[in-house]
């Protein structure tokens, strides 16, 4: 069968393209060319809107003008809502934007490459903060909740990544994810695009075939020495069970974990998903499988039987239907180099 490594210099770009194609996208509707979507300005909600947000109580009076978003899956809501030029400041990027939210983020000012300071943030005068972890949210990031929001900031986090137990989703579903772009466009002003992105993911979900070959999955996040993987209720798991893989962490309830490589090994899974990162590539992850005396053995790793998923799709937000139809795809094609081999 061909080699996987020697194709994952083009993975990128494939599945950038790939993702935002109007046939393989999880954005819907065509977009405008200066927005990245299909609305031109924003719609008006109906104000006050208040929502409890990771046990935060969270009220906007009117729509947000000037929105600060650290964590790609919130720069990406907002540009794919069509409110980039509401942008003053991102940060904490994980990967490039799709191709087609790129224009419309191009000149928004980068305010740190990891969570930025509340001093930072303060210097953009934002009246809305998005935040796609609770972490982000600190006394040495970007500010407490509770002293933003006295200055007349609202703040808000992706729902997917509450941590509480009563307000994490468990397990997630395309219904959560879709839940939460409503939410952000009735509190953003953009109701009417939130309807028209979330009618456009539907339909593309309705469209995925997942695979009944009854395979089995290691989703591969990260780490080297102790590998941090997808666990059984968070996006891996609905990424990988919409595509028809089972996953070997199934049985952990949590997001993500810390697992082993024995554990690992003894699960001998037929796939391993890869979660491809500037700071910790496919690439690499293949040369610590390879290298790792218990998992070199596996016939996953031996016969390359590896998917790709860009860090920025693997975590919750407007491209998980998205990174589900193209992990479907792959592993069709996968399928079909292991029925020829």
């Amino acid at each position: 069968m061909p080699s996987t490594r020697s194709a994952l210099a083009c993975v990128p770009l494939i599945l950038a393209l790939a993702a935002c194609s109007p046939d393989a996208s999880a954005d819907g509707p065509e977009p405008d060319e200066s927005t990245g979507s299909s609305a031109t300005t924003a719609d008006v909600s109906t104000y006050p809107v208040t929502v409890d947000n990771c046990g935060t109580e969270v009220t906007v009076t009117e729509a947000p003008e000037r929105i600060v978003t650290i964590k790609s899956t919130s720069t990406e809501m907002v540009i794919a809502l069509g409110l980039g030029d509401r942008l003053v400041g991102t940060a904490f990027s994980d990967g490039p934007l799709p191709e087609n939210l790129s224009e419309a983020g191009a000149d928004v000012p980068v305010l740190a490459e990891r969570a930025p300071s509340e001093e930072v943030v303060l210097e953009t005068e934002p009246d809305f903060v998005f935040a796609g972890w609770e972490s982000n949210f600190s006394a040495d990031g970007a500010g407490e909740r509770a002293d933003l929001q006295q200055l007349g900031i609202a703040t808000y986090v992706s729902p997917a990544a509450c941590q509480e137990p009563e307000y994490q989703p468990n397990p997630l579903t395309f219904e959560d994810v879709f839940a939460s772009i409503t939410e952000a466009g009735d509190l953003l002003g953009a109701p009417e695009a939130a309807a028209d992105l979330v009618a456009g993911q539907q339909t593309q979900l309705d469209q995925i075939e997942a695979s009944d070959a009854g395979l089995t999955a290691l989703w591969y996040s990260s780490g080297s020495d102790t590998p941090f993987v997808g666990a059984g209720i968070g996006a891996p798991q609905l990424l990988m069970e919409t595509a028809g893989l089972t996953n070997i962490m199934a049985g952990t309830e949590e997001t993500w974990t810390s697992a082993s490589w024995e554990a690992i090994a003894d699960a001998n899974p037929d796939v391993i998903v890869l979660v491809d990162s500037a700071w910790n590539t496919a690439d690499h992850k293949i040369e610590v499988l390879e290298s790792t005396p218990t998992t070199a053995v596996l016939p996953a790793v031996q016969e390359e039987r590896y998917l790709i998923v860009p860090f920025p799709a693997s975590e919750a937000g407007m491209r998980s239907v998205g990174a589900a139809a193209d992990l479907a795809a792959q592993l069709a094609e996968l399928e079909q180099a292991m029925a020829g081999a």
